[in-house]
């Protein structure tokens, strides 16, 4: 691959951004960030697919299908951050770099967030600084893959 492709998934609720719990998650759309990512990723060089569900199953199918398509994975799980064991095999088993992302601080939240089933598989987790965690995420991802 002479470019590079990056697969951006958001899961389940991220679709309602600027709505759900403004005071967690921020004002900004689902859409703003898909937005400032494609213009991220032209200033990085690269090209990026977006993808959000409310299905882990709908998650899952992307992730195996990114196998020899995509050099590396953004996601911010969501909820399925601290449940899913599927995507975490899923992301186990394409073995492509990942960079967990969050909008919020999950270790300054409810306990059960602090757990990530993906973080330990991931190359770095990036999490509490809004729609900002994205754009660190993508610059980081790249530059990790580069740097291979």
């Amino acid at each position: 691959m002479s470019t590079l492709n990056i697969l951006v998934l958001h899961g389940p609720n991220l679709n309602l951004l600027g709505l759900r719990e403004p005071e967690i998650y921020g004002a900004t759309t689902l859409k703003d960030i898909n937005t400032r990512l494609e213009k991220e990723a032209k200033i990085l060089g690269v090209s990026l697919h977006c993808f959000q569900s409310n299905h882990e199953g709908a998650l899952v199918d992307q992730i195996q299908a990114a196998l020899g398509k995509f050099s590396g994975i953004l996601i911010n799980p969501a909820a399925y951050t601290h449940t899913s064991v599927a995507l975490r095999d899923a992301l186990a088993a394409v073995n492509l770099p990942t960079v967990e992302v969050h909008l919020s601080n999950i270790h300054q939240r409810e306990t059960f967030r602090h757990h990530s089933y993906i973080a330990p598989i991931a190359v770095g987790q990036i999490c509490g600084f809004g729609a900002e965690s994205y754009y660190l995420g993508l610059r980081a991802l790249v530059n990790h893959i580069r740097a291979r």
